[in-house]
């Protein structure tokens, strides 16, 4: 009811000329490049990496929205394109994601940098968690704000459990499988002790992957006690094990940005859809209220309930 009160409203407003400006159908915008400060030649592209790090669009009731990876990818590339980008900086405000995506994520920074030779600050802002600082190491700079959280830096697998709700309304799943472990971490049983020792190899085996990216990249050999409780942090108790190298704002960033590319001066810019008016960094939308996709709402997964896998995903809601 509530999506069609919404509809109703756009209609009307389209019928009576006071929505002139809304699209309700057709394709996106493609990026543009638009400046936000500073001056000369040379460049420096503000990436933002908000939100939950996956690949699955988010499914509006007229159009879908890219999942993060693509939105982010998509920006590497167009700076990729640019011989007059120097430095990235990824503003990352993340609880994490799945595996696979936080780890494609960080190998296409890594790629991104080796094929231009553009240095990559990562400033982290509410919250880099997990697969969140996963990404943060593929920077040649790591730079907390004095309030974030950050570390958790672990693997957990994840899946519903609705064996109580079965028995309560007298419902059964029958399964016929080919094997023992076919129907492994169904969420209509309760895992046996060889399933639960199963699923905890392969945590522990991927997320050998993560406590040893972290040692090399931040150089903490011999120190991976300090961390692999998967706790998470503040920046200060973050700087000082060193999985950040500094605690500042958006301008320490910039001034990184400039000492790590050699610039003396650059252009700070970002990758929008649309310009917006009084522009800023900490702006992370990419196209206004009224242009294509122009209703967001989100149908397919209305709860945020993640789906069953393995995460590098700070999320003590799903905890028990």
């Amino acid at each position: 009811m509530r999506y069609m009160a919404v509809f109703m409203i756009l209609v009307s407003l389209l019928a009576t000329g006071c929505a002139s400006g809304v699209k309700l159908f057709g394709g996106p915008e493609a990026l543009k490049e638009y400046q936000l400060q500073g001056s000369g030649d040379a460049k420096i592209v503000v990436l933002p990496v908000a939100g939950v790090i996956d690949n699955k669009p988010e499914r509006g009731i007229f159009a879908d929205k890219p999942g993060l990876v693509q939105s982010v990818v998509a920006r590497l590339r167009m700076a990729e394109m640019d011989p007059a980008v120097r430095a990235v900086i990824l503003t990352v405000d993340s609880p994490g994601g799945s595996v696979t995506s936080s780890d494609v994520l960080y190998n296409e920074i890594m790629r991104f940098k080796q094929r231009t030779g553009t240095r990559v600050v990562a400033l982290q802002m509410d919250m880099a968690t997990s697969g969140g600082y996963y990404v943060s190491i593929a920077a040649d700079r790591i730079i907390a704000h004095p309030s974030t959280i950050t570390g958790s830096i672990g693997t957990i697998f994840m899946r519903p459990n609705v064996t109580g709700l079965m028995e309560k309304i007298g419902v059964q799943a029958v399964t016929t499988k080919s094997g023992a472990h076919k129907d492994i971490g169904s969420p209509f049983r309760e895992n046996t002790p060889e399933e639960q020792a199963i699923l905890q190899n392969m945590v522990t085996t991927l997320n050998s992957r993560f406590i040893k990216l972290v040692s090399e990249r931040r150089e903490l050999q011999g120190r991976e006690s300090s961390y692999s409780d998967a706790r998470i942090m503040t920046a200060r108790e973050a700087l000082e094990l060193g999985l950040v190298d500094s605690i500042g704002y958006f301008d320490n960033a910039v001034a990184a940005a400039h000492e790590l590319a050699g610039l003396d001066e650059a252009s700070v810019v970002v990758y929008r859809r649309e310009p917006f008016p009084n522009d800023t960094p900490y702006n992370t939308i990419t196209a206004q209220a009224g242009s294509a996709p122009l209703v967001e709402m989100p149908l397919a997964r209305p709860l945020n309930v993640p789906s069953t896998g393995f995460y590098y995903l700070w999320a003590p809601e799903y905890a028990r």
